[in-house]
């Protein structure tokens, strides 16, 4: 993909994540009705996709529960702001195995779910968009092993085009797009396909600007591309991404701070995200728009 800076960009605001985020800021929202109230401020504040997890309303550990789903998005709705909804699709890969000494059986904490299984909110809640990860990986956060192998990989893609639902890949390195290309090649993935840039994810691509290059030149030219880096990174990528061609993701899933000790809330990143936009001299479009450049679906939920 040749750079050329971007002209009219879309933010992404990634509302509360799967990390274990849930304790270390009072922000971070947990209940269904939290999660939809921040998300509806952050699209106030210029954000045109929201990207939501849901969160066990008591204790604040990742869920993958339709109920919480359901509610998150019929609040998003019922409200009088409009907003491209993009939910997860990434629970349900989580492989914990025991110790170095006897790897089996599993130990506790993992969780993996049936393709149908992974994607039947997504079925219910009919949002424009839900995440595909490409691709397996370490995390450092705990020693488990994000497992997300081909067949899966293009099982739940096949869902997803049949739900009338855009996937967005998420690709935590190089490989993960090249698999996506191949899904392209297939025909299982139509083009143009719409791609996040996931960067500084321990352990996948590292965000220093080299391989953030790398990456956006393995981005085809006809695909739409977003990106995102972590904590103090946060903010430099929202110019990096523009002047690479792409649009920025900022949210508490990737960042807790607005400044040094001086803990955010989404609406707060997305402000900051549009005021460096602005700066560039670049246009921040809105949701409508948004649809019209991505073949977006804006759809009532399943009744069932």
């Amino acid at each position: 993909m040749p750079l050329e800076m971007s002209r009219d960009v879309f933010i992404t605001c990634a509302v509360t994540g799967s990390g274990s985020t849930q304790d270390r800021s009072r922000h971070v929202p947990r209940s269904p009705e939290e999660i939809a109230n921040s998300a509806i401020e952050a699209a106030k504040a210029g954000a045109a996709i929201v990207h939501c997890h849901v969160r066990d309303p008591e204790t604040g550990i990742p869920s993958r529960k339709v109920d919480y789903y359901r509610e998150v998005t019929d609040r998003i709705r019922d409200s009088e702001v409009d907003v491209v909804l993009n939910l997860t699709a990434g629970m349900g890969g989580d492989l914990v195995v025991g110790p170095t000494t006897s790897p089996l059986p599993l130990a506790e904490g993992t969780d993996m779910a049936s393709a149908n299984d992974r994607v039947e909110h997504v079925r219910l809640c009919r949002p424009e968009i839900c995440t595909l990860d490409c691709g397996s990986m370490n995390f450092a956060e705990a020693d488990y092993v994000m497992l997300n192998t081909p067949g899966m990989l293009e099982k739940m893609c096949t869902l997803m085009i049949e739900m009338g639902v855009k996937p967005e890949i998420e690709a935590f390195d190089t490989g993960n797009l090249w698999f996506a290309k191949r899904l392209v090649q297939r025909g299982i993935l139509p083009e143009p396909a719409l791609v996040q840039l996931c960067m500084g994810v321990p352990w996948g691509a590292p965000d220093d600007l080299n391989t953030y290059l790398s990456m956006v030149n393995n981005v085809p030219d006809t695909w739409i591309f977003s990106a995102f880096s972590l904590g103090r990174n946060q903010m430099p990528y929202v110019a990096a991404t523009v002047l690479a061609g792409g649009n920025p993701r900022v949210g508490l899933e990737d960042n807790l701070y607005l400044s040094k000790g001086v803990l955010a809330k989404n609406y707060q990143l997305v402000e900051k995200a549009v005021s460096i936009v602005e700066a560039l001299g670049v246009r921040v479009i809105g949701p409508e728009e948004v649809r019209k450049k991505l073949n977006l679906t804006k759809r009532t939920p399943l009744s069932e």
